[in-house]
């Protein structure tokens, strides 16, 4: 949530505030600076050089990272506190020049791109500088590696925040993909009638469907709390009104696939109910079908004097006469329409 605002004071001079803070070593996973006219190059931490653009991506699970965040002369007190919390759910302040947020992603390993673990994301937009911080290895930071090494341009903050949620979107925008494809396969196994799957085999997938409409509806929260923030700064107005517009799409393809998970557990479920339903109407004919003929038995078991047909043929008379039961109540509700 947007948190609420001191009395407004001079924006820190982050440029002196890095220089001062240089020896506190954090733990730098990578920096690039960007020049204007799109070349880029390793970075340390410390202030960009006049003309270029900086972006550190720091490791908060290092000791040196927490150390020189926490230093006062670095942020400003709420952008500390947030990038420190260990409170991960997504939100976003402005405070004195400074544009902050967190936003969720999912972490990968080293041999797996993407995991079902969703990961914090802080981000810290100072002017000329943006820090990027995580505690897990997250698939957005590679993609944004990826993208850079293509050729993409960072001129200033609102391109590295459209390049940073560009990648982002694009990280779980191949979760969803797999996931339609994962729903497609499904209806194909349903339609032909091929092992088609069970609901429980579905769960899965609501599951991590759920998981990415709460990621986005954060994600969009996040921005639109920014998009009305009067201290926003208007170089980022556009670029923050497009990630909105771009997140809102994601999620509209997200639910998609969600409703049409839901149309198959309908039909998996009316299927379902119909196996049923059939099971118990064969049962309840074979029952009424048999009733005549276990009165008969019933009434021959009986140990009482005088029971007729006691002769030598008896059983095949009792036996005939139960067939023949079975024979007239099978008429009868054929009769009835039981057998359509």
């Amino acid at each position: 949530m947007l948190t609420a605002k001191p009395t407004a004071r001079p924006a820190l001079d982050f440029s002196a505030a890095l220089g001062a803070a240089g020896a506190a070593a954090p733990g730098l996973i990578w920096g690039l600076d960007f020049a204007p006219d799109g070349s880029h190059e390793p970075a340390p931490c410390g202030p960009a050089p006049e003309g270029r653009f900086r972006w550190l991506h720091l490791n908060l699970a290092d000791h040196g990272t927490r150390a020189w965040i926490e230093q006062p002369a670095l942020f400003p007190m709420a952008a500390r506190e947030l990038l420190l919390s260990s409170d991960s759910h997504q939100r976003a302040l402005v405070e004195s020049g400074a544009v902050c947020c967190i936003l969720h992603d999912f972490e990968r390993d080293f041999d797996v791109r993407a995991t079902a673990r969703v990961g914090a994301l802080r981000v810290a937009i100072l002017g000329g500088l943006i820090v990027t911080a995580r505690r897990h290895p997250l698939g957005a930071a590679d993609i944004v590696m990826q993208r850079v090494g293509g050729g993409a341009r960072v001129t200033g903050a609102a391109a590295a925040l459209d390049l940073l949620v560009g990648a982002l979107a694009q990280n779980i925008d191949m979760v969803i993909r797999n996931l339609s494809a994962d729903m497609q396969a499904a209806e194909d196994a349903f339609l032909e009638g091929h092992h088609p799957p069970t609901s429980r085999n579905l769960l899965d997938i609501r599951r991590r469907l759920a998981q990415i409409h709460r990621m986005l509806d954060g994600a969009q929260r996040v921005f639109r709390r920014l998009e009305q923030d009067d201290e926003l700064p208007e170089t980022l107005q556009p670029t923050v009104e497009k990630l909105s517009q771009r997140l809102q799409g994601l999620d509209a393809d997200a639910l998609a696939v969600q409703g049409q998970l839901r149309l198959l557990r309908d039909e998996l479920d009316l299927q379902q109910d119909q196996r049923t339903n059939q099971n118990l109407y064969l049962l309840s004919v074979m029952t009424a079908l048999m009733l005549p003929a276990t009165l008969v038995t019933g009434l021959f078991g009986m140990n009482t004097g005088g029971l007729p047909f006691s002769g030598a043929h008896g059983t095949l008379v009792a036996t005939g006469i139960a067939a023949g039961t079975a024979l007239a109540t099978y008429l009868f509700l054929r009769s009835k329409g039981f057998f359509r």
